[in-house]
Parts: C-alpha cells; sequence; structure tokens
C-alpha cells in the first residue's frame, strides 16, 4: 500500500474514533522517522489523537515504536544503582541542578537527559549553560565515563539524536500545531526518551496549577498514572509525585539567576520551598534505586552534594567559580497598599520573564542567560505599601514595559489570611 493511503487510513481511523493496530502504529511511526510520512499528516493524526484519545494499549505500542525508532542505552558496567527524574515543567522549576548531585553523593548514578525551555517554561539545558563553558552535548561514552567517576555519579546533558528520534520531530511539529496538550502524546514523549535512555528506576514530577501544563489534579493524576504504568511496562520502576505549580518555585525565574539560586541550595541555603521539593524527590529517587540508609538532607549539609555539583560542572566543560551573567537593567515593582499577598500568578510571572528574553518562541531562538525575574513574596506573606515584589533583570530596555505589564497582574493583595497549599499534592505509584 503506497504511504499516502497508509497515512490517510491511519489518519482517518482516529478521525472516526476507531483504535489503531500494532501494526499501523508501528508503521505510521517508522514513516515518519524515515520522511516517507509528511509533516502535514502526522499533524492530522497529532490532532485528530487529541480530539479521540488512546486507548491504554495504543499508548504502550506507541511509546515503544518511539523507543524503537532509535537506540536504547544501558550502563551494565556501572557499579551502582542508575535512576532520574523528569519534571512535566513549570516556571522557577531548577530542582534538577541541586538534585542530581544530591542524588549522586548518596550512592546512586544520574543518568539526567534533560531539554529545553519553550515559552513560559524554562529549560534545564539553557539554565546550564549560563555558566561559561559549560557543554550540553556529550558523546555516549563520554557520558558513560562521568557516570563512572566515583567523583561524580551524575550527568545532566542533552538527548543524542539517535535516541527516540521520532519523538523529537513530533515533539517539534505538536509544539506549532497546537496538539501538545494530550496526554497520550505528552506521556508517551516522556517515557519513551527516559525508557530509551537506559535507567533502571525514574521519578517523575508532575506539575499542577497555572504555571503547568496540567492544570487541575483530575488530569494530572491521569498523566502520572499513565506514565507510571509505561515505566514498569518496560521494567522501569517509576513513580509520581503531583507537586504545585499555582506560584513559581523558589525566587528565581531566569537562567542564570536560577544557577544562583541553585548553588544557594548545594550550599545549604536557598528558599524553603526548593529545598523542600529537592529532599522530597531525592528520597524517592533513592527509595528506587534501592537506598534506605542515607539521608539526603546530610549530603546538603556536610557538602558532599556541593563537592558533586562541582565536579559535575567541570566534567561538562563549565567553571564553576566563573561568575554568571547579569543584567545591565534593573526595574522593581512594588507592592501599592499594605495588605497579604493572595495570589502570585506562575504562568504571568512565567510569561514576563519570557518577554524580558528568558525564554524562546520557536526552537532555535536564542535567549538571553541574565533576563530573568526575583520573586520577593509568595501568597500567605504580609507587605507594606512600597514593599518590593519583584526586580526585574533584562538588558533591553525596551522590553521592560511589557513585562511590568504582565507582572502588575500577577499577583493579589487583600486583607484575608491565606493558608499556603501544600507543595507535594499526591504520590502516584503502579
Amino acid at each position: 500500500m503506497a504511504s499516502e493511503q497508509s497515512a490517510t487510513a491511519v489518519i482517518t481511523a482516529k478521525r472516526d474514533g476507531g483504535e489503531l493496530s500494532d501494526a499501523q502504529i508501528d508503521w505510521v511511526i517508522d514513516a515518519y522517522t524515515r520522511g516517507t510520512v509528511a509533516d502535514e499528516q502526522m499533524a492530522a493524526l497529532a490532532m485528530a489523537i487529541v480530539w479521540r484519545g488512546m486507548t491504554r494499549r495504543e499508548i504502550a505500542r506507541w511509546t515503544a515504536a518511539m523507543i524503537a525508532s532509535g537506540q536504547r542505552m544501558s550502563f551494565p558496567e556501572l557499579n551502582r544503582p542508575t535512576v532520574d527524574k523528569h519534571s512535566t515543567g513549570g516556571v522557577g522549576d531548577k530542582i534538577t541542578l541541586p538534585l542530581a548531585p544530591l542524588v549522586a553523593a548518596c550512592g546512586a548514578a544520574v543518568p539526567q537527559l534533560s531539554g529545553r525551555g519553550l515559552g513560559h517554561t524554562g529549560g534545564t539545558l539553557d539554565k546550564l549553560e549560563s555558566i561559561p563553558g559549560w557543554q550540553a552535548d556529550l558523546a555516549p561514552d563520554r557520558m558513560r565515563e562521568i557516570l563512572a567517576d566515583p567523583a561524580i555519579g551524575a550527568v545532566v546533558c542533552a538527548a543524542g539524536a539517535d535516541l527516540a528520534p521520532a519523538d523529537k520531530r513530533l515533539y517539534a511539529l505538536r509544539d506549532v500545531t497546537g496538539t501538545v496538550e494530550s496526554i497520550p502524546l505528552i506521556a508517551s514523549s516522556i517515557m519513551s526518551k527516559k525508557i530509551a535512555e537506559g535507567t533502571s528506576a525514574l521519578v517523575l514530577d508532575v506539575k499542577v496549577g497555572s504555571g503547568a501544563f496540567m492544570k487541575d489534579l483530575d488530569s494530572a493524576r491521569e498523566l502520572a498514572a499513565t506514565m507510571v504504568e509505561l515505566g514498569a511496562d518496560s521494567g522501569v520502576r517509576t513513580v509520581a509525585l503531583l507537586t504545585a505549580m499555582d506560584a513559581p518555585l523558589g525566587r528565581a525565574v531566569g537562567n542564570a539567576l536560577e544557577v544562583a539560586e541553585s548553588v544557594e541550595v548545594l550550599a545549604g541555603d536557598g528558599p524553603a520551598d526548593v529545598v523542600e521539593l529537592t529532599l522530597a524527590l531525592a528520597r524517592e529517587m533513592l527509595a528506587q534505586a534501592g537506598i534506605h540508609d542515607v539521608d539526603p538532607a546530610d549530603a546538603l549539609a556536610d557538602g558532599r552534594a556541593m563537592d558533586r555539583w562541582r565536579a559535575m560542572v567541570r566534567a561538562q566543560g563549565g567553571e564553576p567559580d566563573a561568575a554568571l551573567p547579569t543584567a545591565r537593567l534593573r526595574e522593581q515593582i512594588s507592592a501599592p497598599r499594605a495588605g497579604i499577598v493572595a495570589r502570585v500568578d506562575a504562568l504571568r510571572v512565567g510569561r514576563a520573564a519570557w518577554l524580558l528574553g528568558a525564554g524562546r518562541a520557536r526552537q532555535g531562538d536564542a535567549i538571553d542567560h541574565a533576563a530573568g525575574i526575583e520573586v520577593h513574596v509568595r501568597p500567605g506573606d504580609r507587605v507594606a505599601a512600597g514593599q518590593p515584589l519583584y526586580t526585574l533583570h533584562a538588558d533591553r530596555p525596551e522590553l521592560v514595559g511589557d513585562a511590568c505589564e504582565v507582572l502588575h497582574a500577577s499577583y493579589t493583595i487583600g486583607e484575608a489570611e491565606v493558608t499556603p497549599s501544600p507543595l507535594v499534592l499526591d504520590r502516584i505509584s503502579r
């Protein structure tokens, strides 16, 4: 059957609410990876999936087909268990930076394949590229060397071109065709890369709230449960935490600002919510790796995690003592009146940072590593009139006005006491 007819048959079947066969899924993923199925055809199929959904079997087969489109890594030579973490993305979410060296300091190997930011959510690789000399792209052999080094044991890098290449093509297509927000497509995209990278265990941080892709608990639970099942089916021990993303995480939003805040955490300081989530995820990762007799809080307190961070940065060409980029311009937004902060909207703060140049509109756009926002208050804080709420960091004065306009709509100051919501909302396991 000609590819056009096959693609049309697959699109039509899903458009009409049918369940795709294993053969149809295998064929369309392989054909799209090889370029036989055109972008517009896969875009039509992705939109049909958004509208019609997928069964549990279809999602599992779709994920397996994307894994099979490339190579699958493994680390049999390591003398320690491997465990990774993935976040679905949020505002101020710099947790990978302190988390990877912390877990390595506690005895696990952390092969962390990360991505770049798009829109209002930041990317781990963009943050780390704020560090002079740091390199995101590593050859597989070099990645193994770093993981095997007893003084390091953690690596944060970009996925190679041979790792789930079908997902790489499909992810870029979904971003420009309005088909990102689909649980089957999100779950298969995340898990195809994580399973292909060869880790034995995985902890998922599924964000919930205004600054996340999942706006409500029910959809977040569905996504988490789907990914946990996909991991378990492939022999990867997987658990998910649902964590709050209505307000930004920590005080820093923006690449170099978030690196600096991560170093504070590794030095035994930093915002309480960042420390809390880092330790919660570290404990889950160590448990999934079978390490039960080490408290990660001790590795933060005694400097072991900081030592791993410095070694990890150096191993990837970076200089941990080098000055981070700083913006030429700072603008402050202050409280117009006294009261209690009722809301700090993560989505608007993230969008304001993006407007300042901290994010990108399209894949491949340049970003300003120095741009970003310091968030000085959290819901429940009492403020005085004139007290700073935000500090904007920018290199281009013409960008500040639009960002300020968004930030002025991002907060509410009232009179009623506010009880902050918990950071960890739920835990999902098989």
